[in-house]
């Protein structure tokens, strides 16, 4: 742990109007832009201080490379609470046997073991348009990279981990289909392990 005393003010002042969450979600879904979606999402957390949660999330595609998201979370365990942010934007479209490539920038507002901390991150991320059963699925891998910051005694340490998932629709009758996804987590580095599962809805 080291002193960081700028990094930790900038933070504390981004973190009165924005903040960002715990798995990568359903931003790597191919939504059409300014489509949005509304998702409940299940969490289970498998590692020390660990626990089951809910957690919702706000997802919303503004152009052709960008996809915004926000929400908040409350679970049991020592990591019990949680608001979020993200910004994800397209480096490489999903094309014959190139994997879409984005680079999902993200800041988090968490309570663990009752410590209230802010991460600030990024999360290289590759997925791919797969046919299954004539279905279109999307499975994806995310490397979430964060500092995350203690503003109590203005330390920081890093976090890293590897978020393996998959989204799809969920085929419904009507027009509004709903997506899904899940998506393990596995603690690499000061991280934890565990699964989530969520579903979203189109909102107008």
């Amino acid at each position: 742990m080291k002193k960081f005393g700028f990094l930790a003010t900038l933070t504390s002042m981004v973190i009165g109007s924005n903040v960002w969450a715990y798995g990568t979600g359903i931003s790597t879904f191919p939504i059409s832009v300014e489509n949005k979606l509304i998702s409940a999402e299940f969490t289970g957390i498998t590692s020390n201080g660990g626990g089951v949660g809910l957690q919702t999330r706000f997802t919303q595609k503004i152009n052709e490379q960008s996809t915004v998201d926000a929400g908040l979370g409350i679970g049991g365990g020592e990591r019990s609470a949680r608001l979020f942010a993200g910004y994800d934007y397209e480096i490489l479209p999903d094309y014959d046997y190139q994997p879409k490539t984005t680079l999902k920038a993200f800041i988090e507002n968490a309570k663990e073991f009752g410590v209230r901390r802010n991460v600030l991150g990024i999360a290289p991320t590759f997925s791919k348009g797969l046919s299954v059963s004539e279905k279109e699925i999307f499975p994806f891998i995310s490397l979430p990279f964060g500092i995350s910051l203690n503003n109590k005694n203005n330390t920081y340490a890093t976090s890293l981990s590897a978020n393996l998932g998959v989204t799809g629709a969920i085929p419904t009758e009507g027009s509004k289909a709903l997506t899904a996804s899940a998506e393990a987590i596995i603690g690499l580095k000061d991280s934890f392990s565990g699964g989530f599962i969520s579903v979203g809805y189109p909102i107008e």
